[in-house]
């Protein structure tokens, strides 16, 4: 006598991820293949993504240094001066008493 622990849709989404996984596997292999082959224009396709990668890196963190800059420390539209002190500030402080 047979059991089945599994339904069939365990089974079929097992056959889906092992499909998937073959097709990955004949990728790669193509990829790795077409590399061996022309080793010199898949080496100028990295270094220009790594070029115009570094690029951006550096262009979003001069921005950022600008905008640090142009701020200066001090939070935009807070109305504190070089004391501290802002105008019409009232602290309200609610006591609670047990009892």
């Amino acid at each position: 006598m047979f059991f089945r622990y599994y339904s069939d849709a365990i089974s079929n989404a097992s056959k889906g991820i092992a499909k998937g996984i073959f097709v990955t596997g004949l990728l790669v292999i193509g990829f790795g293949a077409l590399i061996m082959a022309f080793p010199a224009v898949f080496a100028l396709v990295v270094a220009g993504l790594f070029i115009f990668v570094g690029a951006g890196c550096c262009i979003t963190a001069v921005r950022m240094y600008l905008g640090a800059r142009r701020f200066g420390g001090k939070v935009p539209g807070s109305g504190e001066g070089e004391d501290g002190y802002r105008e019409n500030v009232q602290i309200h402080i609610e006591e609670h008493h047990e009892e």
